[in-house]
This record gives C-alpha cells, structure tokens and sequence, in this order.
C-alpha cells in the first residue's frame, strides 16, 4: 500500500495538519492522521505511520517516516521531512510543514505524538533529532 500520507501543516481549517475535523491531522477518522484504524497515522498496519514496512512512518527504507533518503522523513533534502526548502517539513511556505496554509502531508503520526513512541521503541536518536528540529522537549 502506497501512503499518502495526512496533513501535517500548521493549518487548523479544513484539511489541515492541526483540524481535528474529517480529513485533519490531528482526525481520528477513518484513514486520518490520528486514527488507529487501517491506514491511519496511528496504525501499524500497512501504510500506517507506526508500520515498519513499505511507506510506513517507522520504515526505514524509500520515502519511510524513519529514511534520511530522497522524501524521507529525517531528509534534509528536496521535499523531507526535515527539509526547510520549498515543500519540505520545516518550510514556512506554501505546502511546507510550518505553514498555515494546507498542503504539506507526511506518512508519520502528528510529531507531538510520534516523538514519544520513538522513545518507547528505542529510537533515541530520532526523537531527539525530531524533538530538536520542531522545538519540542519531548
């Protein structure tokens, strides 16, 4: 299963990275961001943002939440997870992670979320790289 990934933008309106609403990244609708269902941010199934396999949050291999590769979601590069460039997870412009405006979509669960359960899992080095990146103390 190829993931799309959820909203993980700074937009609480429809659609949005922090709208709790159908579709949001914060939803726990079916296939949404904070779901536990198939699909969903917080499923380890599958395309789900805690699966380890193909696409999946904690996978390490292309486009995985877990790949410093292409897309990745520890990428520094075009359009990763921790890119600051057009697109990228820590840009503030249109379709980046810290923007307001929706657009921006990663296959791991909301980064308040996910920084937790990398810690359970042993993922130190993640969690604090993540951790540091958006900010947090988690």
């Amino acid at each position: 299963m190829k993931n799309l990934g959820w909203p993980r933008d700074r937009s609480t309106g429809p659609g949005g990275g922090l709208s709790t609403g159908p579709g949001g990244g914060l939803s726990t609708g079916p296939g949404d961001g904070a779901s536990t269902g198939p699909g969903g941010g917080m499923n380890s199934g599958p395309g789900g943002g805690l699966s380890t396999g193909p696409g999946g949050g904690l996978s390490t291999g292309p486009g995985g939440g877990m790949s410093t590769g292409p897309g990745g979601g520890l990428s520094t590069g075009p359009g990763g997870g921790l890119s600051t460039g057009p697109g990228g997870g820590l840009s503030s412009g249109p379709g980046g992670g810290l923007s307001t405006n929706p657009g921006y979509r990663s296959n791991i669960p909301p980064v308040h979320v996910f920084i937790p359960i990398l810690r359970q899992r042993g993922f130190d080095w993640a969690a604090d790289l993540l951790a540091s990146a958006h900010h947090l103390d988690l």
